[in-house]
């Protein structure tokens, strides 16, 4: 059970100044816990110790840092059922996706614990030329500074740990807000950073409101952000964010090409997943599903029935697979969007209804492509049908869209997969599964409105680390 209120972490401290931030079960809609917010002051005394631990961060040997992220391995493990049942509660998250996320926590941790000891550098021969002959050069990564993390709702534990992590791996003080909706996660990550020999100021988490939350992005002392969420917020946060260096984890509207020789089977098995799995509340939850029209109505029908014995409700039920949305204004919102499709043509294949702040997994065919449920980022359990004939034009229409996050493509043509990956303009392309799949060390993020740079912990260690160049002359 969840303890009756969270203190936030300043300089690695536990400060309880208030409990203003109440947190729902978000399928009872019920208060099942309070929560420290931290105001304006709070977060520039946190920036200024940060600022302040700057240099025994950098000091602080591999090994050291090594020490610390096993140490949140091995306590995440210990704590496991705790943190699933958390996550339950103040995500809505199903419990078997819950315990998933936790696993991926442990993972997260243990992978930056491997880069941790591995940050490289080489060295470089100078002499292309005879004014060089003499020099050698060598180069090394150096931490980057205080940096500043905002973390979304969705995968509270394992999006958060994909800044943390990476932050101590590279020697990094770091100040981090997670989402109101879902703080507990990143409160017990914090918890257990404070059983550690880090550096006073190493770490603040900071659950706050948007509106008092400026420091985060515009101090300039911070010399990164690091924002997972919506595009119309990163981008905006990116407009203001200053000189400091920015990477943007945004949203999509992924699309998955099933192709005339996939196995149906196989596909549908793998999609439903992908469009469904915790509600469909993923940036790379599979949201346009274009399909051979050689395969095209027993493809449609294995999905349509294969979506209708999804269960919704408690999220806590061992056999629920759709839980309730993170707000009852989500569930409302795609409401209208599967309305304003219907009235526009298009086909209600399955689902469609909605129970306060849980809606049906829903699939939708023959829906113009400019309305909003095919445009824009539908982050709920809603996916739309469409056919194809001709595979380089089934490429063109994943690549209509202003998002570029990850697509998968299910076909046995190796040519294809090639030109799939050669021409598709998304961060990522998946062969023969879904464009949800994700480890933790692949490197992660989009292109156009979905983002900009890299999440993965040696790409993230690389975001937050700086070459720094030696020279040698020898006389």
């Amino acid at each position: 059970m969840l303890k009756q209120s969270y203190p936030y972490y300043l300089a690695n401290k536990p400060v309880q100044p208030n409990t203003d931030l109440e947190v729902t079960d978000k399928y009872t809609g019920k208060v099942v816990t309070h929560v420290a917010m931290a105001d304006p002051p709070a977060i520039a005394s946190a920036i200024a110790q940060a600022v302040a631990s700057t240099a025994a961060m950098r000091q602080m040997p591999s090994w050291k840092r090594r020490q610390v992220l096993d140490h949140c391995a091995r306590r995440f493990t210990e704590r496991a059922d705790e943190l699933a049942v958390a996550l339950c509660i103040e995500a809505g998250k199903p419990l078997k996706d819950s315990r998933g996320e936790v696993a991926r926590l442990i993972d997260t941790f243990r992978i930056a614990s491997e880069e941790s000891v591995r940050i490289m550098g080489e060295v470089i021969p100078l002499d292309r030329t005879p004014r060089a002959e003499r020099y050698t050069g060598m180069w090394k990564r150096v931490p980057i500074g205080p940096c500043s993390l905002i973390s979304p709702f969705n995968f509270p534990l394992n999006l958060a740990a994909h800044k943390v992590a990476p932050a101590i791996a590279a020697g990094c003080p770091f100040i981090l807000k997670p989402a109101s909706a879902t703080p507990i996660g990143a409160l017990i990550i914090g918890e257990t950073l404070a059983e550690c020999d880090l550096p006073k100021g190493a770490f603040s988490i900071l659950p706050c409101p948007r509106d008092k939350a400026d420091l985060f992005t515009t101090d300039d002392r911070l010399k990164l952000l690091s924002f997972t969420g919506s595009p119309a917020v990163g981008w905006a946060l990116k407009a203001k964010a200053g000189r400091k260096k920015v990477i943007l984890e945004l949203g999509g509207n992924a699309a998955c090409v099933v192709d005339e020789d996939a196995d149906i089977t196989d596909a549908v098995g793998r999609i439903i997943i992908g469009a469904f799995y915790q509600s469909g509340q993923s940036c790379i939850s599979v949201q346009r599903i274009i399909v051979h029209e050689r395969i095209y109505d027993a493809f449609r029908d294995t999905l349509v029935a294969a979506a209708k014995k999804l269960k919704m409700g408690n999220p806590r039920d061992e056999d629920t697979f759709i839980g309730p949305l993170i707000a009852l204004s989500e569930a409302e919102r795609l409401e209208r969007w599967i309305n304003e499709a219907l009235d526009a043509g298009g086909k209600l294949l399955c689902g469609g209804k909605r129970d306060g702040a849980m809606l049906e997994a829903t699939l939708l065919e023959n829906v113009p492509k400019h309305l909003d449920i095919v445009a824009k980022e539908a982050f709920g359990p809603v996916a739309v049908l469409s056919k194809f004939s001709d595979f380089d034009a089934a490429l063109d229409q994943v690549n209509d869209s202003v998002y570029g996050l990850q697509a998968g493509i299910f076909t046995r043509d190796l040519y294809k997969a090639h030109r799939a990956w050669d021409t598709l303009e998304v961060g990522g392309v998946v062969i023969g599964d879904i464009p949800s799949w994700r480890v933790d060390h692949m490197p992660y993020g989009g292109v156009k409105l979905s983002g900009l740079g890299r999440e993965g912990i040696r790409w993230a260690i690389e975001e937050m680390t700086e070459p720094r160049l030696l020279v040698i002359r020898t006389p």
